[in-house]
């Protein structure tokens, strides 16, 4: 059985899917652009501000259902730019601290709506 995630403190789906959705002890987050919820527009036009708002975005999501940045066990970030990897990872490493998750990093052709990063998230809600 599968439970969808919602939450307006993220921003809504842009497309046929759902923001995250559990099965059994997993939840997959679907990936997040750096859209602030309260305006609709992207936190900003840099790749710090940015990350910050995708990942903002992805624990506002675990955070409605009693999850937190702790219970995810990886991650997958897109960057536009390869060259931005080190700016990304310094606003990265203050969400997660002690046991960081597995983690895969890629330069894409394109991000949605023009994004600078997209990152989604698998967390695991058992004991």
């Amino acid at each position: 059985m599968k439970k969808v995630y919602s939450t307006t403190n993220a921003p809504a789906a842009i497309g046929p899917y759902s923001q995250a959705v559990q099965a059994g002890d997993f939840v997959y987050v679907s990936g997040q652009l750096p859209i602030d919820p309260a305006t609709g527009e992207f936190a900003g036009t840099d790749i710090a501000s940015q990350t910050r708002q995708s990942l903002t975005n992805i624990k506002s999501i675990l955070e409605s259902e009693g999850l937190s940045m702790e219970h995810v066990v990886k991650t997958t970030v897109l960057l536009q730019n390869i060259d931005d990897f080190g700016a990304m990872n310094q606003v990265y490493a203050t969400f997660f601290t002690g046991a960081c998750p597995a983690r895969a990093a890629f330069e894409v052709a394109a991000v949605p709506k023009g994004a600078l990063v997209e990152i989604e998230a698998v967390a695991y809600r058992g004991k």
